[in-house]
């Protein structure tokens, strides 16, 4: 899968989110990417309405990580930030793997740092275009790696 996306609104992305969440099954890892306040979040919201989980869905920057139980008998929502981790021994820390094949599990800012997880991931990452007059407009890369996302439909 290779996808290049425009989200012209914060609802947009929940919107591109929840579209996502239809393509994703248990032991899914997809790793986002972005600046700061680039809808990373923002994104796992929709994702999280998808899947029909338990929220509300926040940023888990201090906490590290969150778990979101379906409330449809789907796979739980592993919602994680690796922004204030050191490196590859504190995610390992986190202990992902432990619940990566039953949950779909979110890392935002895990870009070099949860790759090692599984062969098989989405890599998204958001753009935020120059500073235009409070602009909402995002650019999502979608980038499929390993077979399982060879088969998805673009």
């Amino acid at each position: 899968m290779e996808e290049r996306r425009v989200a012209a609104t914060a609802d947009d992305m929940r919107a591109l989110g929840a579209e996502l969440a239809e393509l994703l099954s248990a032991g899914d890892l997809l790793v986002l990417s972005g600046p700061l306040g680039a809808g990373k979040t923002t994104l796992v919201q929709g994702l999280a309405d998808g899947l029909k989980v338990r929220g509300p869905i926040t940023s888990p920057t201090f906490v590290i990580a969150r778990v979101h139980p379906s409330l449809c008998g789907g796979p739980p929502l592993v919602h994680a930030d690796a922004y204030r981790l050191g490196g590859r021994l504190e995610v390992d820390d986190l202990d992902l793997d432990a619940s990566l094949e039953e949950s779909v599990t979110v890392v935002e800012w895990g870009e070099g740092l949860v790759e090692g997880l599984t062969d098989e991931r989405l890599e998204v990452s958001i753009e935020r275009p120059e500073e235009d007059g409070g602009d909402e407009t995002r650019i999502v890369h979608l980038h499929g790696i390993g077979p399982r996302w060879s088969t998805t439909a673009d």
